[in-house]
């Protein structure tokens, strides 16, 4: 009995063996097929989610620089990417570049090397600028963003005014609502932005207006800021801070910061003071109007634009004791990093020196004064300046209302009407074509355009902020004004002539003047033909004919489709015009064209109808041909061989007959009269192509649409001298004008106009109708309609 129950245990134990062998087996099976599943998953995962140039173990560093040189350069050629080296940072621009790089460097060193040296460098470029701006104990806060000074300037002005703001937040403003005065001339968006970044409601943003009676249009006024001031107090909130400019961002001019600072103290304001004018205050002379923004409590320097170092931080300058505050306020900071900030403007106002600082500031304050005594001699053009002697901006514009200076530059007596809205508009337009026309030809100079409240469009030059950069000499300013002389003449003949452009357009039928004031040129046309009916469709194919052929002609107008967007659809604009400018024979030239191309295309389309009834009729005539054939010849002679015997014993002489399809009427002829004359005839000869009825005579030389001036000493010497060639020569002074078919004609023709007049179609028995020009080839207009 226990033999057989150890025999029974040890086949359970086997068998339990086997299955739990098998068992290993099956999930050593299903691991293996879970990693090969995880593995492909991973595979899949690394091809497709991970992006190209992080695959793999990564990429050269030449690699890398010919990618960013790429993205740099994209697909510009070699000649603009020469352009492009010339406006490089120079050696002392490697100054500010190296800091950068010394930043990161340094910023891996232990944390009391690290304390030191930041500390050392903060302190030094600190009393450097303090010294040089005349800011005399004052601290620094270094920011990318030059709009970054002035929003910690607010946070540290409501921290000092509000004592619980620190712990009550919001609901301390709340029961007293800051109020911060800002210019009507500041930078756009400026208040907004300040509103967004400390929480604060619009209403917190007050906008002082600038003078409307005395006083520049571009300082903020006064007295009106006195009684907003009031208004304010009365209402029950508290006025913290005033931002004013030594320089507006548009014109260049300084508020009366003296009478602002005033203000500021008898209500307990904080005043800050921006502006490119600031710059002139490491000069020896320094305006009085600048001077006084010494006396602010803040102020901020973009060093960068003016000195041309690139990539280096903005500075704002300010007063304050308690540097807790200041801390608050995020003008300081414990993070020794955040203090290396100054380590480009530290290496570079070192190697700049204080020689090399004050010469960019009065090289390019020279550059202002240079390009504004050029003005005051220039008609038509009236400049927007605080001071004649010293001022950093210049804005200038073309404006018709200005008088003519004679050579002792007293003002004529010719007095011009005010502008109207139209008018004014049309003058913003032209001066935005001036101002990209000067910043085109002369790049160096750094001219842009301004849109001010009362001047309109304008052009501004402000080389302490280009001039560093782009590398502006004196004569890129000589440059300037010669090309400026070049297109004022330009301008006045364009808007003395758009009038009687336009009347000349409205006078001609066919001719649409479109009015578009924001188009800086003689004006807008539309052909719209003599049929009113056209379609959009055929007005556009019209149109683009009209202007591909205005286009081929000889003459020193620019015509084109307008502007990229926002142009009217199927019109021809013309661009500048000249003094010299025959304006009736521009338009009657431009309807001429018009009435030539809309005959061609009408001729055509019922060419193609008249070809399609006539191959209809001849098929018809063919048919009846045959039918006719088959009645002469007999039932006999069809049948094959019956036929064939008979035709060799009695022979059938059939009469050729055929016709011939005249395109001109339009109707089948018959071909008795070719056959019997042995020629084919010319058939009725189609209207003259409508041309100009002006065809007046030109000089050599002398291009299209511009009057004859026989008296004049205009043409040059050349053109005297290829005249009389051509008379040695024996040929015509003037070019022959006849047309084709005439006397005179270099090739006589029996046909004129743009399409063959004539052709032949033989309709003999069996064959189909062929048509065929006057000199006996294939029709081109067959072809192209069969």
């Amino acid at each position: 009995m226990e033999g057989a129950r150890e025999e029974k245990g040890k086949m359970v134990d086997s068998a339990l063996a086997e299955m739990g062998k098998n068992l290993n087996e099956a999930m050593k099976l299903l691991e293996d097929n879970q990693r090969k599943v995880e593995e492909e998953n991973e595979k899949k995962y690394t091809r497709k989610d991970i992006p190209g140039p992080l695959q793999g173990s990564g990429q050269d560093m030449v690699s890398i620089l010919q990618l960013v040189q790429n993205l740099m350069h994209g697909d510009e050629d070699e000649e603009s990417r020469q352009s492009y080296r010339l406006q490089n940072v120079g050696e002392k621009g490697h100054m500010a570049l190296l800091g950068h790089s010394l930043a990161a460097y340094i910023s891996v060193l232990d944390r009391e090397r690290l304390r030191k040296l930041t500390t050392r460098i903060l302190s030094d470029t600190t009393l450097w600028l303090c010294r040089l701006f005349r800011f005399e104990n004052g601290s620094a806060y270094y920011h990318e963003d030059d709009r970054d000074g002035i929003l910690k300037i607010c946070r540290l002005v409501i921290h000092s005014r509000y004592e619980d703001y620190a712990t009550e937040g919001f609901n301390v403003l709340y029961t007293k609502q800051p109020v911060i005065y800002i210019s009507s001339a500041a930078r756009s968006g400026l208040g907004q932005s300040l509103c967004n970044q400390l929480g604060l409601p619009l209403s917190c943003m007050c906008h002082v207006p600038c003078n409307t009676m005395f006083g520049s249009q571009h300082q903020m006024d006064v007295a009106l800021l006195d009684r907003l001031i009031k208004d304010d107090i009365e209402s029950g909130k508290l006025p913290i801070l005033l931002v004013a400019n030594a320089g507006t961002p548009g014109a260049g001019h300084t508020d009366k910061l003296g009478r602002l600072k005033e203000l500021c103290e008898q209500y307990s304001m904080w005043l800050h003071v921006e502006g490119v004018n600031l710059a002139t205050l490491a000069l020896g002379y320094v305006s009085s109007s600048v001077l006084t923004a010494t006396k602010c409590d803040s102020m901020t320097l973009t060093l960068g634009p003016w000195l041309g170092l690139p990539a280096v931080p903005a500075v704002t300058l300010y007063r304050h004791e308690d540097p807790s505050l200041s801390l608050a306020a995020g003008l300081t900071s414990s993070q020794a990093v955040d203090k290396l900030r100054a380590l480009p403007l530290w290496l570079s106002l070192q190697y700049l020196g204080h020689n090399g600082i004050v010469e960019r500031i009065k090289h390019a304050s020279q550059l202002s004064q240079r390009l504004l005594e050029n003005l005051k001699n220039q008609d038509f053009i009236k400049t927007s300046v605080e001071d004649e002697l010293s001022s950093p901006v210049v804005v200038f514009k073309f404006s018709p209302e200005y008088p003519h200076k004679d050579s002792d530059h007293m003002l004529q007596t010719t007095q011009i009407p005010p502008m109207t809205g139209n008018e004014r508009y049309i003058c913003d337009t032209f001066n935005q074509w001036l101002g990209d026309q000067l910043a085109q030809l002369v790049p160096a100079s750094g001219v842009d355009i301004v849109e001010l409240e009362d001047e309109g469009t304008c052009v501004r030059f402000s080389p302490l902020m280009t001039s560093a950069v782009l590398g502006t000499e004196v004569q890129d300013v000589d440059q300037l004004v010669d090309c400026l002389k070049m297109k004022v003449p330009v301008l006045t003949c364009t808007l003395q002539l758009r009038d009687e452009f336009e009347q000349e357009v409205r006078r001609t039928t066919s001719l649409t003047f479109v009015e578009d004031l924001s188009w800086p040129g003689l004006g807008v046309i539309r052909y719209e033909g003599q049929n009113e009916d056209k379609q959009e469709k055929d007005l556009e194919k019209i149109n683009s004919g009209l202007l591909k052929k205005l286009n081929e002609l000889e003459s020193d107008l620019v015509f084109s489709l307008g502007p990229e967007f926002g142009g009217e659809k199927n019109c021809i604009y013309i661009g500048m015009a000249t003094e010299d400018l025959d304006v009736s024979e521009l338009v009657e030239t431009i309807a001429a064209t018009g009435r030539e191309i809309e005959e061609n295309s009408r001729l055509l389309e019922n060419m193609t109808e008249v070809v399609r009834k006539g191959i209809e009729e001849a098929q018809v005539q063919l048919q009846k041909a045959n039918e006719e054939r088959l009645l002469e010849e007999g039932l006999l002679r069809q049948i094959p061989v019956v036929g064939s015997v008979l035709n060799w014993f009695s022979p059938f002489h059939a009469s050729p007959k055929g016709q011939t399809f005249n395109l001109t009427a339009g109707s089948l002829e018959s071909t008795e009269s070719t056959y019997a004359s042995k020629a084919q005839g010319s058939g009725t000869t189609p209207p003259p192509t409508p041309t100009s009825s002006r065809n007046k005579q030109r000089y050599p030389g002398q291009k299209r649409f511009r009057r004859s001036l026989r008296n004049s000493d205009t043409f040059s010497e050349t053109s005297s001298v290829s005249h009389i060639d051509d008379l040695d020569r024996g040929e015509p002074r003037w070019p022959s004008a006849s047309p084709v078919g005439q006397e005179g004609s270099p090739e006589p023709a029996e046909q004129s106009g743009p399409l063959a007049t004539e052709t032949a179609m033989e309709t003999p028995a069996g064959k189909p109708p062929t048509l065929v020009g006057a000199n006996g080839t294939q029709s081109e207009q067959e072809v192209s309609l069969r």
